[in-house]
């Protein structure tokens, strides 16, 4: 067929923009929309399987809808109406022809067959289409989207093009929009989809679009049954809020009388369109949903496509028989879903389901704020809601139907509306119009719900906006939290309504609950909410509420009972309304409110309820006031209770817990919050969560927990608490057992019901109560004593408060220890009593607690003269012990023993040192630490310590003892200021020697004193050692008892006192070495020897100035120092720096011979030393030994000898020293002689020759020298002879006696070498 080839031609045309104008001049596009319309005829379409087809053509409907066709005859005569069927009939039969005037609805008047497009396509056209209707609608609606795309709105920055585009303002006219919007009907999804492009294109930005809703597009789209419905949403997205209609509904929401949907489809599914676009609301629409925003399904889809079917009538069909039918608007009357008959929607909730926690727990709220308003609006409209103006008699008789029996069915309803919309319709009836809304309003009425329920507020949609707001203000409190509740006056009135009413517990709607928890979720989300209620007695009525709910409470009673509910959320209100000062004070001058919260608490099986109210309480203990109402209430009785319900192995078992499912959990949660109660209550926090320290309570508490227990409730740890108090522990702290839980839950029980019952309780509420086992123990500062004793270690929180109260506590025991010395001295001290085993416990945890505790000692300081006393109760062994280690425990701290020294009390410890030997080491050890201070060291010599300790190193038979003593000897020798009188005074007693052994090994003196000696430095036998240990034993003894009697006796000894035996008497002694034994034994190590070489050298020359000489003492000292240096030739090194050379040649140069050949005998052996040597060249030395040489002809060998060591140093001084003093002319003149004085002259003048060759060698004098010898006979005699067979490789040089290392003219004594020091201690 040519038509449908003409538009494949067309259609390629349109891909040039050019000939769309041209084809748009030639009015094509209405050419193209009459084509359109033929889409209706295509009865042969495939049938899809859609989700809810309810539009089913029946023989009926098409019978009765299909006459639409009129024509006029020669006689101009209207005939009809006709189907398109039998005008095909008539045209076929010749009765109509091409050219008579034929009309239908929808046509501008009569017009001629032949340009009526759907008769002439039908009934003129001849030849096979191309296309079938649909195929050609489809490339139509193509076309016409491409025009329109060529021609957008707005331009390249977005700006409104105006005027519309030709192409949108061509297919927006009347003659064209309708037609494409009843293309809709056919149903077809093709066809549906490219029409809701179209129009989506034709309506952007068109002054048109706010009366597209005429057209009755939005009922055609509702009607579609297929899928492909996201390009419909997309145009309802974009047009539904743009319809300028009129709503008279003033009770619905803003969005729903903007909306030209919101008699068709739920408030939700509208606000789902509006709120998150076209996508989303495509996918709900299509979709089953029952949540808080979207409640649709099949079956309501299904429901509103029938309602809207049946407001359309017969137009869809009539669309069959004339295509060009024009759709007549009228408005469709809300439809209800019967699935939506029980659900209150505000603002774009059902208030049902968002109240359904339980499957939709956390539902996302989007406008938190405007859902508040939205439901208080709600909330006004439902209390305040009214019958209907409008009665069903009077609906039907607005509607001229007559009131029957059981009412009429909704289509003679729908019908008598239609009947009467068309007759009054303002468009064509202008006077109409007030009779057009009482129309629509009573048609409105008998379709509503309205007309079948009953007037006045519904009980459950307040508990749904009750509840609903409580969600709100729980889910969202900082976005609630700058605003005031504007509820508050319906809320209250609502609490005061319920409260007062007979039947509140017999309500199938509970009220109170719903309200009571509203009025906590407000006051907890915002200050200004609290200050609120409580202006407007809120307070007060909640009380009220309150005390008539918990008076139902029992045994009975279950957590979901509507009396267990109010009392949990009003105890939640309050326990947030105590945060404010306001809200307090009302609190206070209402009583029964901390009575009835106590009154909760007794019911332990109502555990979520006793957790709230263990919540409130801690949350009233802000205030003092409130503290002690609740204190005397009895709030301790019941909380203490509820720490024994706790099971630690749960919450350390690692195991999944929730309060759902397992009850010890809950039981563990309120343990715990009982536990912060507690800590509020008495005001044990710090910091952010401290309360006013309320002493009354706190005395209670730590009489019924023990003061220890008490005080954990400061550390805000309730796990730890709580697991102490459930198990059985002993410590310094806490005695605690399942005996002591039993005796305090039994108290408790007894007392809560006697309050609860008789109002009556313990007078004192715990203040006094005593456990069993507590009283017989000792407790100081908290701590029991034994205990702490058994557990030294035991860390002590408060240590030095700890160490206070032990001293507080012998302070208060003074009177009976003073007592207890007065008895001591008359011989009847108590062994076993008990008062003194526990000042001894006193003191043995004093000293446990300072040992564990570095720095609490300090706090002793001014108690010492306590602490000493103590150690005078003779016959008390283990306080005089205890004592002792406290004082031994101070020592370490240097601020202790100068109180100590200052306190002069020492004399106590040193007579511990007789009347207690078993602690002697302790006593000693003592005193080692204290003599770090010279003054108790002075106050130790003055009061006898040196004798006592004396006694002890002398006649102690315990090795470490003896061994301790000599340490601390070492210790007082080595203090600067009074040590040298220390050891003056031991060695009245003592040989030097055993000083310095104290001092470099106390063992080794311990030994010394046991064993036999005699050496340089020691002479020791059994004799003098026990000589020296009956003096010492008995001068102690004696001062002992003397100073027993009087502590403040001194010990007084004179300066010639001394201790002599015979073994010593005649001994020639130097710097406490025997010169007797020394020269039998001259390589003896001495302890000092550089200092002994001191003294035995200034012992030489003072006996060489002497005026008169001692020659025996002179001889034996010449003898030690040459046996000396010979042995130990080190010691000679050490002599340039002490001085003594210059001296010696000065003795050596005096006229006495004996002098001048000890002189001789010395250098001699110093001779050896290169310092000494070096000393020599400095002093005037060549002189003296020349005039020595010619007093003491026979030491000529010895003194050539030395001439020659000192000039093979090659030392220039000498040189120049022998020149001056003509030394080589005296030594040639030797080598001419005879030497008769001589023992070995041969080997002497060798020694000469040596000499002068070394003195030939000087650099300096060398020349001089030789001079001197060239000049001699007798040099020429001996220079050229080799003279070293007659010196000996000895020291002697051949002429000297005695053995090897002694001096020749000396005899060797009788020596003995030191015995070995002994092992053990010698029989007594």
């Amino acid at each position: 067929m040519e038509r449908d080839r003409l538009l494949l031609f067309l259609q390629k045309l349109t891909l040039n923009r050019k000939n769309v104008k041209e084809m748009m001049d030639a009015n094509g596009s209405r050419v193209l929309v009459d084509l359109l319309t033929l889409a209706h005829m295509h009865t042969s379409r495939a049938t899809v399987p859609t989700q809810s087809n309810v539009i089913e053509a029946s023989p009926d409907m098409w019978r009765e809808s299909e006459k639409e066709w009129y024509y006029g005859n020669l006689e101009k005569e209207r005939r009809g109406p006709f189907s398109l069927v039998e005008m095909k009939e008539l045209y076929d039969g010749g009765t109509i022809h091409i050219k008579t005037r034929c009309w239908a609805q929808g046509l501008d008047g009569w017009r001629p067959l032949y340009t009526i497009p759907q008769l002439k396509w039908c009934l003129v056209a001849s030849g096979a289409a191309v296309m079938n209707e649909s195929d050609l609608a489809t490339l139509i609606l193509n076309m016409l989207i491409r025009i329109c795309e060529y021609y957008p709105s707005r331009d390249a920055d977005g700006a409104i093009v105006r005027p519309l585009p030709r192409a949108k303002r061509l297919l927006s006219e009347a003659h064209c929009l309708p037609h494409l919007v009843q293309l809709l009907l056919t149903f077809d999804p093709i066809l549906v989809e490219k029409v809701a492009t179209l129009l989506c294109l034709v309506m952007q930005d068109n002054p048109c679009i706010s009366r597209l809703y005429l057209t009755g597009v939005f009922f055609f789209i509702m009607m579609y049954t297929g899928s492909n419905v996201l390009p419909l949403a997309n145009f309802l997205k974009y047009t539904h809020m743009k319809q300028a209609f009129r709503v008279d509904d003033a009770r619905s929401t803003d969005i729903m009388q903007q909306s030209i949907l919101g008699h068709i489809m739920p408030d939700a599914m509208v606000c789902y369109l509006e709120n998150y676009g076209a996508e989303k609301f495509a996918e709900i629409f299509l979709g089953e949903f029952d949540t808080p925003e979207a409640i649709w399904s099949g079956e309501m889809r299904r429901l509103m496509i029938e309602k809207i079917a049946a407001h359309l009538g017969e137009f869809s069909p009539r669309l069959h028989s004339n295509t060009r039918a024009l759709y007549q608007y009228c408005p469709i009357p809300a439809v209800n879903y019967p699935q939506l008959e029980e659900e209150l929607f505000c603002s774009i909730y059902y208030l049902r389901h968002l109240c359904d926690t339980q499957h939709f727990p956390n539902w996302p709220i989007k406008e938190p704020v405007k859902l508040l308003k939205d439901i208080l609006d709600a909330w006004k409209q439902e209390v305040e809601k009214k019958p209907p103006t409008m009665s069903i008699d009077d609906a039907y008789k607005v509607l001229e139907l007559k009131a029957a029996a059981g009412g009429y069915d909704e289509n003679k309803i729908r019908k008598a509306y239609f009947r009467l919309a068309q007759k009054f319709h303002p468009d064509k009836n202008p006077d109409g119009r007030d009779m057009f809304e009482q129309v629509n309003k009573a048609y409105e009425f008998l379709c509503s719900k309205s007309s079948k329920t009953g007037a006045g507020p519904d009980p459950q949609n307040i508990v749904l906006i009750l509840r609903s707001q409580s969600i709100l203000f729980g889910r969202h409190k900082d976005e609630l939290h700058p605003y005031k509740y504007a509820g508050y006056p319906m809320l209250i009135k609502t609490i005061r309504m319920e409260t007062g009413d007979d039947a509140l517990f017999s309500k199938p709607a509970a009220l109170l609950p719903a309200a009571t928890e509203l009025a906590y979720h407000t006051v907890n989300c915002s200050a200004l909410n609290a200050e609120e209620l409580r202006r407007e007695q809120g307070i007060e009525y909640l009380e009220e509420a309150l005390s008539r709910c918990t008076a139902m409470l029992g045994a009975g009673s279950a957590p979901g009972d509507m009396v267990v509910q109010v009392c949990t959320h009003v105890t939640k209100c309050y326990a947030v309304a105590a945060q404010f000062e306001g809200c307090r004070g009302k609190i206070l001058e209402k009583p029964a409110i901390v009575k009835e919260l106590c009154r909760s608490l007794f019911f332990k099986h109502l555990t979520q309820l006793c957790t709230i109210a263990a919540e409130c309480v801690s949350a009233f203990a802000v205030d003092h006031d409130l503290q002690t109402r609740m204190f005397e209430a009895g709030a301790l009785y019941h909380l203490l209770l509820f720490l024994f319900n706790y099971d630690y192995t749960l919450d350390e078992g690692g195991v999944a817990k929730s309060s759902d499912t397992n009850q010890q959990a809950v039981a563990n949660s309120l343990a715990k919050l009982s536990v912060w109660a507690l800590s509020r209550l008495g005001g044990y926090l710090s910091d952010a969560h401290a309360t006013p320290h309320n002493k009354s309570i706190q005395t209670a508490v730590e009489a019924l927990l023990t003061p220890y227990l008490a005080k954990k409730l400061s550390d805000n740890e309730p796990e730890k608490l709580l697991k102490i108090l459930n198990s059985n522990t002993e410590n310094p702290y806490l005695i605690w057992d399942n005996a002591t839980r039993a005796e305090l839950a039994e108290y408790l029980e007894v007392e809560q019901t006697r309050k609860i019952r008789t109002g009556e309780c313990d007078p004192s509420y715990g203040a006094v109560f005593v456990f069993s086992v507590h009283a017989k123990e000792l407790i100081v500062g908290d701590v029991f004593v034994r205990i702490y004793n058994e557990q030294p270690s035991f860390i002590i929180e408060r240590a030095k408060k700890f160490t206070i109260d032990l001293l507080e506590y012998l302070a208060s025991q003074a009177q009976y220890l003073y007592s207890l010395l007065q008895l001591e001295k008359s011989g009847k001290v108590p062994d076993s009593s008990t008062r003194l085993r526990q000042v001894e416990m006193a003191l043995e945890a004093l000293r446990n607690i300072i040992q564990n505790n570095p720095g609490v000692e300090i706090q002793c300081i001014g108690q010492f003269r306590l602490l000493f006393c103590l150690l005078r109760l003779n016959g008390c062994d283990r306080l005089q012990q205890h004592a002792l280690e406290v004082i031994a425990s101070v020592t370490k701290n240097l601020e202790c023993v100068n109180d100590i020294a200052a306190s002069k009390v020492l004399v106590y410890l040193l007579l511990l040192l007789n009347s207690l030997p078993v602690c002697q080491l302790t006593v000693i050890e003592t005193l080692y630490a204290l003599t770090s201070s010279t003054m108790i060291i002075k106050e130790a010599v003055q009061k006898g310590g040196l004798l006592y300790l004396l006694d002890l190193f002398c006649n102690s038979t315990n090795p470490q003892v003896r061994e301790k003593t000599a340490e601390l000897f070492a210790k007082m020798l080595a203090d600067k200021l009074l040590g040298p009188r220390v050891r003056i005074i031991l060695a009245k007693f003592l040989p030097g020697i055993f000083m310095d052994a104290m001092r470099d090994s106390p063992q080794t003196a311990a030994h010394m004193f046991d064993g036999t000696h005699e050496n340089p430095e020691l002479i020791w036998n059994e004799s003098v050692r026990h000589k020296v240990m009956v003096t010492i034993k008995r001068m102690k003894h004696e001062f002992y008892n003397a100073q027993l009697e009087n502590p403040d006796f001194l010990w007084n000894l004179s300066e010639e006192m001394e201790v002599i035996y015979a073994e010593v008497r005649g001994e020639l002694m130097i710097g406490d070495v025997y010169l007797r034994i020394l020269v039998s034994n001259p390589g003896w190590v001495l302890r000092k020897p550089k200092e002994f070489t001191s003294e035995l050298l200034d012992k030489f020359i003072a006996l060489c100035s002497s005026k008169q000489v001692d020659g025996e003492t002179l001889e034996a000292v010449t003898q030690a120092i040459v046996s000396l240096f010979s042995a130990q030739r080190n010691l000679c090194d050490q002599v340039p720096g002490l001085g003594h050379i210059p001296l010696i040649f000065e003795a050596m140069a005096c006229r006495n011979g004996t002098v001048s050949k000890a002189a001789i005998l010395v250098t001699h052996q110093l001779a050896n030393s290169e310092s000494c040597i070096q000393t020599m060249a400095q002093v005037e030395s060549i002189a003296p030994m020349k005039l020595a040489m010619k007093i003491r002809k026979d030491m000529i060998g010895l003194a050539c000898e030395t001439i020659n060591k000192l000039f093979q140093k090659e030392q220039d001084e000498l040189v120049l020293q022998a020149i001056k003093a003509e030394m080589v002319p005296y030594l040639l003149g030797l080598l001419d002689g005879a030497l008769p004085d001589v023992e070995n002259p041969a080997g002497t003048k060798a020694q000469i020759v040596k000499a002068l060759k070394a003195m030939a060698r000087s650099l300096k004098f060398g020349e001089q020298i030789n001079a001197m010898l060239s000049k001699s006979t007798v040099w020429s005699q001996y220079k050229e002879q080799m003279h070293d067979l007659f010196i000996s490789d000895t020291n002697t040089a051949g002429y000297l006696t005695g053995a090897p290392g002694m001096a020749g003219y000396l005899t060797q004594g009788n020596s003995r070498m030191p015995t070995a020091v002994p092992v053990a201690p010698p029989e007594p």
